[in-house]
């Protein structure tokens, strides 16, 4: 039996699945990975993308930061690939329980996902940060300079993980919830380097763990099935 007809057997016999997902399920809908090689390092900025996106930086440098937002992480025409709908799908169809994900993209709800645990944020919800209000990504992506509230003037911050932020305390505690107590529990797309997610596999406690990825994993070896290509062609597959 062949690596995805296996998959495809153990999807078929369960009705609870997990599935944690990273940048590549997102990458197959045309929104770059900027940790990637190729990624998005010395593209017109003088700072690294882990630099740009820390909490700090956002402090003392908001116009650059707001620059690198608007321009590499709000990428409102990308629509969902394959794996998001077929994940949709299952869910639709009782077999997954939830989506956990570090993508900000919001491409998961757009295809269909109800219960999406997003680890780290969404660049869809902004607030203001005097007044609460809330913000759209097209108010934060026309925005001339830094995103200032129309209410009270105060600056507008997206809702979304930074580094030097910690996770929502919930999401993470719902996230280690339903992998605990997945039957298979799918990781997609991520290479599993970036904690305190990448930690989340440890907390799965079944024998269907199974890894969708382009290249090797560090957790390859600790993986019930290893199956290495595009996780849409994979998914369509199945």
């Amino acid at each position: 039996m062949d690596k995805i007809e296996q998959l495809a057997k153990w999807i078929a016999g369960s009705d609870n699945i997990v599935f944690f997902g990273g940048a590549g399920v997102s990458t197959e809908s045309g929104i770059p990975d900027f940790r990637s090689v190729d990624g998005l390092y010395n593209q017109k900025y003088d700072y690294p993308p882990e630099t740009i996106l820390s909490h700090t930086f956002y402090r003392h440098y908001p116009e650059e930061f707001f620059r690198f937002y608007q321009d590499k992480m709000l990428c409102l025409d990308a629509k969902p690939n394959a794996a998001h709908l077929k994940l949709a799908q299952w869910e639709k169809e009782g077999k997954l329980k939830a989506v956990i994900t570090q993508n900000i993209d919001g491409l998961h709800q757009a295809a269909g996902s109800k219960k999406v645990l997003e680890l780290h944020g969404s660049v869809l919800r902004n607030y203001c940060e005097g007044c609460g209000r809330f913000f759209d990504a097209e108010y934060m992506l026309h925005a001339d300079g830094v995103p200032k509230c129309d209410a009270c003037g105060s600056s507008v911050k997206p809702d979304v993980v930074l580094y030097e932020e910690g996770l929502d305390d919930k999401t993470l505690r719902d996230a280690i919830n339903y992998i605990r107590n997945a039957d298979v529990l799918i990781i997609g797309g991520t290479s599993l380097v970036v904690y305190p997610a990448a930690g989340l596999i440890d907390y799965y406690r079944g024998n269907k763990l199974v890894l969708v990825n382009k290249t090797a994993t560090a957790r390859d070896t600790s993986a019930d099935l290893v199956v290495q290509g595009s996780i849409g062609e994979i998914f369509a597959a199945l």
